[in-house]
């Protein structure tokens, strides 16, 4: 089980951290990763971290404002985003592939006004 939280409305240029906590699997045994849907458009990529090695790869429309991070000991993801833009605008979802199946969380709201 994936729920995310930490979503909210923020004026252009500020700043918000989602938070993922993950259940019934051990984190760092699994790549994890972020993905965004805004109003009328197909879910994209956001941002993602490997479980061998740790690296982070990050969508062009996002690198240098948002981090990738996690904290295993606590299961839990995070997605710092900084320098927030009217296009980023979207319900946020985690997500993780297990054996095969992809899991995602229920999605966390992220508004920001102009």
């Amino acid at each position: 089980q994936l729920v995310e939280s930490g979503g909210g409305l923020v004026q252009t240029g500020g700043s918000l951290r989602l938070a993922c906590v993950v259940s019934g699997f051990t984190l760092d045994d699994y790549a994890i990763g972020w993905f965004r849907q805004a109003p009328g458009k197909e879910r994209e990529g956001v941002a993602c971290m490997s479980t061998t090695d740790g690296n982070t790869f990050y969508d062009d429309s996002v690198k240098g404002r948002f981090t990738i991070s996690r904290v295993n000991a606590k299961n839990t993801v995070y997605l710092q985003m900084n320098s927030l833009k009217s296009e980023d605008t979207a319900v946020y979802y985690c997500t993780t592939n297990v054996s095969g199946r992809d899991y995602w969380g229920q999605g966390t709201q992220v508004t920001v006004s102009s």
